[in-house]
């Protein structure tokens, strides 16, 4: 049972956001569907504002979304990693190789992201979105990294 525990407080986290991105993958995250959502924010907040300059930020909210998903994704990822093991051991403290293991899980999630994306119609599937998620989990591990040493937790 403790293994179990263990499983869904270290791991079950991760799966529901990679759960989450997946579903952004789908019709659902196309630029037809957020731009319903950006748009009219933006035209609230910027009334006159240009058809060119709307585009750029909309293009800017996407992408920004990219980076932060896999910020997280990362963070959880490095969190679970670092659980400490299914017999109740106490977290490790900060280890490079659980961060550059994290942001390799996000990057080779990204990929497949990508991949499942280039069967979706109204999607597609970018390499420069990849390289863009792996920079996001990359971000996200040195914000961790950073905050921890501010914080003097390493």
């Amino acid at each position: 049972m403790k293994t179990v525990a263990w499983f869904l407080k270290s791991w079950l986290p991760v799966l529901i956001w990679m759960s989450v991105i997946f579903s952004f993958s789908t019709d659902i995250g196309s630029s037809r569907h957020t731009s319903r959502i950006i748009e009219p924010i933006v035209r609230w907040l910027i009334p006159n504002i240009s058809e060119t300059a709307l585009d750029r930020i909309k293009l800017t909210v996407r992408k920004g979304g990219h980076v932060s998903e896999y910020a997280i994704l990362a963070a959880l990822i490095w969190r679970a990693l670092r659980s400490g093991s299914q017999r109740g051991n106490s977290p490790k403290p900060w280890r490079r190789r659980d961060a550059l293991t994290a942001v390799a899980i996000a990057a080779c999630f990204a990929a497949t992201d990508e991949w499942h994306q280039s069967w979706v119609p109204s999607r597609e599937a970018q390499v420069s979105d990849v390289a863009l998620d792996t920079l996001g989990a990359s971000a996200g591990m040195m914000i961790l990294w950073l905050g921890g040493r501010a914080f003097k937790r390493w």
